[in-house]
């Protein structure tokens, strides 16, 4: 199967060169890796460009932003213009962060899903993170059927059909529940583990706190599971301060009339599935 990989990268030196590493091991090679040098102001240009000497594979995208890390709205956008310089001919399309670690069968095991099961949209492997000790330890996301951000797999069809990624917090939520929508599955493979390098959440900075809350209230989440979805995370976090946080981003995007990041007969079916899943784990 053909399929292309988009990084965007923002002062990544510290790690970029082991993903792209990690990358050129692989037994399924991508036909292309288009490397999204987003405002960096250390050495990741230098690194980029070290790897367009060693493959014709990668490409480089030099590009302006902000220099603030929110989450969400900068990667997606720096995702975006990556993906606007490659064409329609790849089987699937991949978003990975610049701090990934991959084992070298990783995409011939994810080719080998799709391939398996047309069905399946979104799919992916578990990421690990050291702990305090120095010990590689799997870092579960709330569900596990989920397939984290960092490193997410879309059938050419699902990520259409799906309209691309939103360029806003909640993208890796929203974009299996829009999957969802159209008709597709997602697929974690459990053989499939990945090192993160950065331990998640580390590089979050104060001003994006309520974003949470606001994404839950633009994918039209209401109230209850809205609540429900918080306190899971205070509790996952073992801090009610982002319950708090969650429902004060919630309110202020309600009274501010935030624009939905899903129609309205998408909102029902995201509700619909939510209630389906919160009932199933409660039996």
């Amino acid at each position: 199967m053909r399929y292309y990989i988009v990084i965007p990268a923002h002062n990544e030196e510290a790690f970029l060169a082991d993903t792209l590493n990690s990358v050129l091991r692989q037994s399924l090679q991508p036909e292309q890796v288009v490397v999204v040098n987003d405002n960096s102001t250390d050495g990741t240009e230098a690194i980029i460009d070290t790897f367009l000497g060693l493959s014709s594979i990668f490409k480089k995208l030099n590009i302006t932003s902000s220099t603030l890390h929110m989450p969400g709205s900068k990667v997606v956008n720096a995702f975006n213009k990556g993906l606007s310089v490659l064409n329609d001919e790849f089987d699937f399309l991949v978003k990975l962060d610049a701090d990934i670690i991959l084992p070298d069968n990783y995409f011939e095991r994810i080719a080998y899903i799709f391939t398996g099961n047309p069905k399946v949209g979104i799919a992916g492997g578990f990421l690990s993170e050291k702990d305090s000790n120095g010990h590689w330890k799997r870092n579960h996301p709330m569900n596990k059927n989920h397939v984290r951000g960092a490193f997410k797999a879309y059938s050419k069809n699902c990520f259409k059909a799906m309209g691309g990624l939103k360029n806003a917090m909640g993208w890796d939520t929203v974009d299996e529940l829009l999957a969802q929508y159209n008709g597709f599955e997602i697929f974690t493979d459990d053989g499939l583990n990945a090192k993160h390098l950065r331990p998640t959440g580390l590089s979050y900075n104060e001003k994006a706190k309520l974003l949470q809350g606001k994404a839950m209230y633009t994918m039209r989440y209401g109230f209850w599971i809205t609540f429900i979805a918080s306190a899971k995370m205070a509790l996952n976090h073992k801090n009610w301060k982002v319950f708090f946080d969650n429902f004060e981003g919630y309110y202020t995007a309600r009274k501010e009339r935030a624009s939905f990041l899903v129609s309205e007969k998408q909102g029902q079916f995201i509700r619909k599935l939510r209630w389906k899943n919160i009932k199933r784990k409660l039996l």
